[in-house]
């Protein structure tokens, strides 16, 4: 019954709000974030915790009321995301291009990635409109005479109809979506994107499994996953991290430079090497975060500890 009433509640979004008056949709939405926040479920106790780590000064978390607002103003973010998504595809790609095209920079360290020509991994954060800037980027490669695709990795969710109206939202959109369960099949796919010198985006900020590499992020101990920096060391694609964020009328879009890779190592040593590029994909998230915090949604544990009360597995000392 639960999963019936997912697949009805996102059915109804796509087809109710993405039709209805944008004023109407976003005021709804926004009535359901606050009210929300007011009641603190799992999801919002859990924004909340992630959101007491990054406004924390010197160890010390804000103020209860600081607090409220932050995690009700996350909230307000969430929904608005879920606002656009439901109406995204029905804009027209060049239009969708344009907008975001207004918004975007440090677009010169794609442009630099693509030279060598082997490929470029983009990670990401769950953070204002990734979907907006992966339609940014299918029209950018098509511009460029590169193949307008890029490939991305998605949890399978169940029921399966909801995984397919994800499919085929992200598919409209340009996106070659690969289920991350399928394993090595899915690496093995990615690799050869890359190879081809295509473009891969992984959003980064979350490890979906029992494994993943742990980082030091806002101070404390937190689990991200390895296979970001994994990839690139195995086909020596570079390794971009990308930053989005809400303003007024739009959005912030931000390429970063590359994080360093280590070459290809064994044992201990390829460990090490891909805790060092994890690490310093994490720093690059924790201060886009920093900036923007309201607009990270992140309403799952990602600090080790929250992982492990969560019974979702604590990481090895090596990542291989």
């Amino acid at each position: 019954m639960r999963e019936r009433v997912a697949d009805l509640g996102y059915a109804l979004g796509w087809r109710v709000a993405g039709s209805a008056p944008a004023p109407w949709v976003g005021a709804a939405f926004r009535a359901g974030a606050d009210l929300a926040a007011r009641r603190g479920g799992a999801g919002p106790r859990q924004l909340r915790a992630n959101l007491a780590r990054v406004l924390a000064r010197d160890g010390v978390p804000p103020p209860g009321p600081v607090l409220d607002a932050a995690v009700r103003d996350g909230l307000r973010s969430y929904a608005r995301y879920w606002t656009e998504a439901f109406r995204l595809s029905r804009v027209d790609p060049l239009a969708r291009y344009a907008a975001a095209d207004r918004s975007i920079t440090g677009t010169g360290h794609l442009d630099d990635a693509l030279a060598p020509g082997r490929g470029v991994i983009i990670g990401l954060t769950h953070s204002g409109n990734w979907d907006v800037a992966g339609t940014w980027l299918v029209e950018a490669l098509r511009r460029r005479g590169e193949p307008a695709s890029l490939t991305t990795v998605a949890e399978r969710l169940r029921p399966e109809s909801v995984y397919r109206r994800f499919l085929d939202y992200r598919e409209a959109l340009g996106f070659e979506v690969l289920p991350a369960q399928a394993g090595a099949r899915t690496i093995a796919t990615l690799a050869a994107r890359l190879r081809a010198n295509r473009v891969v985006c992984l959003l980064a900020d979350r490890e979906l499994g029992a494994g993943g590499v742990e980082v030091d992020l806002f101070g404390e101990p937190a689990t991200l996953p390895g296979g970001p920096a994994q990839l690139a060391r195995h086909t020596g694609a570079a390794l971009l991290p990308f930053g989005g964020w809400f303003t007024p009328g739009g959005w912030g879009l931000r390429f970063r430079p590359p994080v360093p890779v280590p070459a290809p190592g064994r044992g201990e040593r390829a460990g090490a090497a891909v805790r060092a590029t994890t690490q310093a994909l994490a720093d690059v998230f924790a201060a886009d975060i920093a900036e923007h915090p309201v607009d990270w949604h992140m309403l799952q544990p990602v600090w080790t500890a929250d992982r492990a009360r969560a019974g979702l597995g604590v990481p090895s000392r090596v990542a291989r």
